[in-house]
């Protein structure tokens, strides 16, 4: 039996998301030391990334609010993965992740990054 090639798929994504998306950038907010205190670390991620609003019929005012974003990030060249707690910048606008996933169907390869961000 054949296997799958994610790499393949990982590069027709990142093909797709050059093309229609933008640059963006992945903020990463790490909290200060709980012992030794200090200010919180912003650390900034260059992305290419497509942002997109959802369908009238995925919001239900609590899970997904109108003022959401569906976002695909472009797993290739980016150094994290992605998650809740960091911040997504698009189209001048910063929205906090609240909601993701990795697309790691063979849990190695990253596809591409869907996250839901919010104002």
């Amino acid at each position: 039996m054949a296997t799958f090639d994610y790499a393949e798929m990982q590069a027709t994504a990142h093909e797709l998301i050059e093309e229609f998306g933008q640059a963006g950038v992945v903020t990463r907010i790490t909290p200060p030391d709980p012992v030794l205190g200090g200010e919180p670390v912003t650390t900034p991620y260059t992305a290419t990334l497509v942002p997109m609003a959802y369908e009238a019929r995925y919001i239900d005012g609590t899970n997904i609010r109108t003022c959401d974003m569906q976002i695909y990030i472009s797993s290739v060249g980016l150094a994290i993965e992605p998650t809740v707690g960091d911040v997504v910048t698009a189209n001048g606008t910063d929205y906090a992740i609240v909601n993701g996933d990795p697309n790691k169907y063979d849990d190695v390869t990253s596809v591409v990054f869907i996250v839901q961000g919010r104002k």
